[in-house]
């Protein structure tokens, strides 16, 4: 008998290069950089509020981290407050969401003329910081009898929400195949049809990524939170903690650390409840 051997080849082991190393300390100090507030606000809301001694921590000091949140809960009201962001954020992102691809559809898949004016023309509304707007908006609010108004602020909202969304939803429209679409449309397809048919289907991932980014927005929004409302049942939540905070000397750092780290949570939940559309967004166009 004759014995066939069969030799394995290893895999190559990556060279440590100057290059490489240099390359894996940015990431490291990158990295570092991002995890550090992250880590100074776990601490710090860890300690007891009673044994805060004015000097932030670096290393955990007890553990008080939900008489904390409680206290934040409490003093700032934040139920009825996440309870409007919620409501701001879904209904302001998905109203954004379906407006961008409505856009993107035309801009993109239906023959329209001036294809980048429109694009421009909707981007356009991200160039400019939302700090010019603030006054102009205060005015006009109260004219109308929208200032301190949840429809006032899911207005708002909609409008900030809507160019970054589009941004997504023509990009995104950009790869999909135009075979597609000119076979539909030799088949006598209508555009109503090929959009709810055929383009909301293939778009559904980059959608869910653009209502995770325009929810995040909504919800961490203090600047139209703070200017165009005052009332505990209209304002959202990062206006109340910042009413929280604002009470500095009665509360404690800790406090207002718990608190922020109780509001951030919906977020973080949201995020990686729709990490599987990222994924599969990621596996259809890589």
């Amino acid at each position: 008998m004759t014995t066939i051997g069969i030799t394995r080849r290893s895999a190559p082991r990556a060279r440590l290069t100057p290059g490489r190393i240099l390359r894996n300390a940015t990431l490291v100090v990158i990295s570092l950089a991002w995890a550090l507030p992250t880590w100074l606000l776990l601490v710090n809301a860890l300690v007891p509020a009673a044994d805060y001694g004015g000097t932030p921590h670096w290393w955990p000091q007890g553990f008080g981290l939900f008489d904390n949140m409680s206290q934040a809960w409490t003093r700032a009201n934040l139920g009825p407050a996440m309870g409007n962001s919620l409501l701001y954020a879904v209904t302001s992102a998905g109203a954004a969401i379906v407006v961008a691809t409505t856009a993107a559809f035309a801009t993109v898949i239906m023959p329209v003329r001036h294809k980048a004016l429109w694009f421009w023309l909707i981007y356009s509304g991200t160039l400019l910081p939302l700090q010019v707007f603030l006054r102009p908006l205060f005015l006009a609010y109260a004219d109308a009898g929208l200032y301190d108004a949840q429809f006032g602020l899911f207005l708002v909202y909609v409008a900030i929400a809507i160019p970054f969304a589009y941004f997504i939803m023509r990009n995104f429209a950009l790869t999909l195949a135009p075979e597609i679409i000119e076979a539909a449309r030799m088949d006598g397809a209508s555009w109503w049809r090929i959009f709810w048919q055929i383009h909301v289907p293939l778009s559904r991932s980059a959608m869910v990524a653009a209502f995770v980014f325009q929810f995040v927005a909504v919800w961490n929004d203090l600047l139209f939170g703070i200017t165009l409302s005052t009332s505990g049942n209209i304002r959202p939540v990062m206006a109340a903690l910042a009413e929280l905070q604002g009470n500095y000397s009665n509360v404690g750092p800790p406090v207002v650390l718990g608190g922020a780290l109780l509001v951030s949570l919906p977020t973080v939940v949201l995020f990686f409840s729709a990490q599987r559309f990222f994924v599969s967004s990621l596996k259809l166009h890589g």
